[in-house]
């Protein structure tokens, strides 16, 4: 029985069921355009995503013209039958890479954000994001970028494991994403989504990438979805946040939400996520001073808190209703990639190989109760049999924590001979730590106040 000082009770006697890899996913993979330079293979491997969401993938690849409709199919005058109009070969290029990683790759059709309104010559301020003037012959051109990648058209290929295929990116997010409005945006993704799932109903079709769990435009979509007859597979949306409940809590709304509406069967997506406490010196003009201290530091973007963050949503969302999710690590260097700008690894990688670590090295789930509540809640525990059947594996998670020590009751490794831990925090980046295992407890040391994260083994 747990007393007031235990974090958390396990029992590995008890299984909950399969740790769900599909959760486990980011929208990177190692670049194109600078291969020659950098090859960043084998760090993504280690991370061991799921799969990759190929949003922002040509901005991050400078010159290549790859994944944006506008460039496979520049010319929208042109015959959306004939392959000789499309051009294929650095995305099919890229996606090589992205299997080569052991990564299921999500394709996002449409285009890339804009953010080009404040220097533009256009009167409209964009160029990519404008609303396609003929939707139904965009669906063919969607139709048949699909059948390339999944049925050898135009010399393409046959993936069985390209299923999920999003329709646009964040409508809700005015020109930068979509010039025109959430009517006009419901109307063009119900049609383009009965297209594509009359020619390909054994593929997920779905999105749209919204801004934010934004009801109002989900229930416009719906409601045109249910006038053409086709329901989505799977609705996908975004949150930046260093909120974990909210994490945690998003994917029970959403899923209520169209559960009330009859779309039971439609997954959830939640495809772009991150820590972020502002987005002051992240993403807009800022000082030389606001940009240090928004992505250095324990709370900063590459900090100990943005890592542990992950861990702790990765964790909690193995027990809730999300289907799918990918993070928003973009790209290898800079403010969403896994090194900072000299390239140096920083905390998020790190975190990223932990879990992955757990999913390479882990298979059946069981119990584990975190023994805090409310807004006091900092730590966060996933834990499963190793796959030989025998060993215990356990991640605890410490976000923002203040105890100096975590307390862990554990029930089914009484025989361990052997246990051993890694740490990551602020000074830490997996490196062995010793910890103290007596009479079915186990007490995991800090060397710091604040967010900590723990990979423990237990061998029998």
């Amino acid at each position: 029985m747990a007393d007031l000082y235990t974090d958390a009770v396990v029992n590995f006697n008890e299984k909950t069921g399969k740790l769900r890899h599909e959760l486990h996913g980011c929208n990177s993979c190692p670049a194109l355009s600078s291969r020659s330079l950098i090859q960043f293979d084998d760090e993504f491997r280690k991370m061991n995503f799921w799969g990759t969401r190929t949003h922002d993938w040509a901005l991050w690849n400078s010159g290549q013209r790859m994944v944006d409709t506008h460039f496979i199919f520049p010319l929208m005058h042109l015959d959306p039958a004939d392959p000789k109009n499309y051009y294929f070969k650095a995305t099919d290029d890229i996606i090589k890479l992205a299997h080569g990683c052991n990564m299921r790759v999500f394709y996002r059709m449409g285009t890339s954000i804009e953010h080009s309104a404040a220097g533009s010559t256009s009167p409209e301020g964009h160029y990519n994001t404008h609303m396609p003037e003929d939707t139904e012959k965009y669906a063919e051109v969607l139709a048949a970028i699909i059948r390339h990648y999944t049925k050898g058209w135009a010399d393409g290929f046959e993936y069985e494991d390209m299923k999920y295929w999003e329709i646009w990116n964040e409508p809700d997010l005015g020109g930068q994403m979509w010039c025109g409005d959430y009517d006009q945006f419901a109307k063009f993704f119900a049609i383009v989504c009965k297209r594509l799932k009359t020619e390909f109903p054994e593929l997920k079709i779905g999105g749209p990438a919204l801004t934010w769990m934004n009801f109002d435009l989900c229930e416009k979509i719906l409601d045109e979805c249910k006038k053409v007859d086709v329901v989505p597979d799977f609705i996908s949306w975004h949150r930046y946040t260093s909120d974990v409940q909210l994490m945690l809590d998003q994917p029970k709304e959403f899923r209520k939400f169209l559960d009330d509406r009859g779309f039971t069967k439609t997954e959830l997506c939640m495809n772009e996520w991150h820590y972020i406490v502002s987005w002051d010196g992240v993403q807009s003009s800022a000082s030389y001073d606001m940009r240090i201290r928004a992505m250095s530091g324990p709370c900063g973007m590459f900090g100990i808190d943005s890592a542990c963050f992950n861990l702790a949503v990765l964790s909690g969302w193995q027990d809730g209703p999300l289907d799918s999710a990918y993070y928003y690590g973009a790209a290898l260097d800079g403010t969403w990639g896994f090194r900072d700008e000299f390239r140096r690894e920083h905390a998020n990688s790190y975190s990223m190989k932990m879990f992955g670590r757990l999913l390479d090295e882990a298979d059946e789930k069981v119990k584990a109760d975190v023994c805090q509540s409310g807004f006091t809640r900092t730590v966060y525990v996933l834990a499963a049999m190793a796959k030989n059947g025998k060993d215990g594996k356990m991640l605890v998670t410490d976000y923002r924590g203040a105890s100096e020590t975590l307390e862990i009751e554990v029930e089914g490794m009484e025989n361990a001979k052997d246990v051993s831990a890694i740490l990551l925090d602020k000074e830490h980046n997996l490196s062995p730590v010793p910890v103290i295992w007596k009479e079915n407890r186990l007490t995991l040391l800090k060397n710091y106040n604040g967010s900590a994260a723990f990979y423990i083994t237990f061998k029998n």
